[in-house]
């Protein structure tokens, strides 16, 4: 007897269910539980994501550097009710190929359809908009954002039938590289990934790039914008080396955790298929530049892009029929979007901010915990939220967008230098004002219940669970000392 598998609507009033969005495809095989009835326990255990500070997942983390280097593979349980964790991307090919083998693809398409009510569909409608308030649009999705965002973009412009991209493949890819954002971290999660998408949108549409960029580049771009910071531990580099994380040395210290986000968005693609149809050598060739894109925001490598843009600029010699400079304009445009948290209005600017360096309080807190060295901007008794945010203001966002301003001389790009300096005189006058005495001046309590940090030029940080202690602990192959 011939089975159809139908995928279920996913409303914008309700999360995704979990047995939904298992490892063995976009469809569910669980006939014990409802459409909407609560996950299995047993998944909600497991930590997502492919970095675990759990000693435990030792073995787990040695198949995926295997799966990395392309050593084999390993066999899978046999027992039905066990359920795929999202644990390693290698993982879930193994349980997704095997289970989808031979399955009949009669799923319609129709289930896919924009089913956008209320305020979220009002939102889109403006998504260009600077002013867009990314934390209201994630509320209004349930938690959505990336996903809702992504998918409305690629279809605005057309790229979903452009590339013949398969609408379930697709889905399932956003629902995936969604998940693979760390929602415990408060800045490096799906949510800024989602607000990093909507300003790469807004400079695509500016005017030096829309008439210049061609589909592919701005398929890539957003791409690229989505999955920029995919399964981000929250921590920085120079955290994951002086601990010697197994990603440290794989990378061999180079632009860690970039490599690493490019490496787990291409697992995505190939898992998903969303590509498979288009020939070889166009498959390598979306891989590689979605990598170029990633690797630019490599926030140790400022200075080398930012010095390449403004000597093209003062030679003016880039021209955007060329492939290689329109690249590279695309690069600068994700290193804007990436931290372009400064130049939005006040009121979304200071969430970022105070998100931000907490992060790094965090990771300064691990440190301390663990003796090691604390790193700069990470002591949470030497520095305040507004001197770390002028100096980044100062000495890394304003040169960067005053140069790209060179580049787009419009309205964009004096309202967003405009509301870094109205941003950075706020943090000024703040920082004159006398500290309130309150109970979150106790450093025992305030280094333990924190939970809202992100990070964003030095990507440090680790978060907290929702009972306040720390979910992380230091990574596998560190010392102590």
């Amino acid at each position: 007897m011939e089975v159809c598998y139908q995928l279920p609507v996913l409303p914008l009033d309700r999360p995704v269910p979990k047995h939904v969005l298992s490892r063995r495809g976009a469809i569910s095989f669980s006939s014990s539980s409802s459409l909407f009835g609560a996950p299995d326990p047993r998944q909600l255990s497991q930590r997502r994501g492919a970095i675990s500070y759990d000693s435990s997942d030792q073995t787990a983390l040695y198949i995926r550097m295997l799966a990395r280097l392309g050593c084999g593979s390993t066999s899978a349980s046999s027992d039905p009710e066990r359920r795929v964790h999202r644990l390693l991307s290698f993982q879930r090919y193994l349980h997704s190929s095997r289970l989808l083998r031979g399955v009949p693809q009669q799923i319609p398409l129709h289930i896919l359809d924009e089913d956008y009510t209320g305020q979220a569909r009002c939102m889109l409608e403006k998504v260009g908009n600077w002013n867009f308030d990314i934390f209201l649009f994630d509320r209004l999705t349930n938690g959505n954002s990336l996903i809702t965002l992504t998918f409305h973009l690629l279809n605005q412009y057309g790229l979903v039938e452009l590339f013949q991209l398969d609408m379930v493949k697709l889905w399932r890819f956003l629902v995936m590289v969604q998940e693979d954002y760390h929602s415990d971290n408060p800045y490096h999660n799906a949510v800024h990934a989602a607000d990093v998408t909507q300003a790469m949108y807004c400079y695509l549409r500016e005017p030096m790039l829309a008439k210049s960029l061609t589909s592919k580049d701005i398929l890539l771009g957003l791409l690229a914008a989505a999955t920029h910071d995919l399964d981000h531990p929250g921590v920085n580099q120079p955290f994951l080396i002086k601990t010697d994380h197994y990603l440290a040395t794989l990378y061999r210290n180079t632009s860690v955790l970039e490599n690493h986000h490019w490496k787990s968005a291409v697992g995505l693609l190939r898992e998903t298929g969303l590509f498979s149809h288009l020939p070889a050598e166009d498959r390598r060739n979306m891989e590689r530049d979605l990598g170029s894109l990633i690797l630019a925001t490599d926030i140790s490598r400022q200075n080398d892009y930012l010095s390449r843009f403004r000597l093209h600029l003062d030679q003016e010699n880039l021209c955007m029929s060329t492939a290689s400079h329109r690249h590279f304009v695309l690069q600068m445009a994700l290193k804007c979007a990436d931290i372009c948290n400064p130049c939005r209005p006040w009121e979304l600017s200071k969430q970022w901010s105070e998100k931000v360096t907490e992060e790094f309080f965090q990771q300064g807190d691990i440190e301390k915990k663990h003796k090691l060295e604390v790193s700069p901007l990470c002591d949470r008794e030497m520095n305040t939220v507004g001197n770390i945010q002028i100096g980044f203001m100062t000495y890394v966002a304003e040169p960067l967008f005053a140069e790209w301003a060179r580049f787009c001389d419009t309205r964009l790009s004096q309202t967003m230098l405009g509301h870094m300096g109205l941003n950075k005189a706020s943090w000024g006058g703040l920082q004159q004002e006398p500290a309130p005495v309150s109970e979150e001046a106790e450093p025992s309590t305030a280094c333990a219940d924190t939970g809202d940090a992100a990070t964003a030029p030095s990507e440090g940080s680790t978060a907290t669970t929702a009972g306040g202690t720390s979910s992380k602990e230091i990574p596998q192959g560190s010392r102590e000392s």
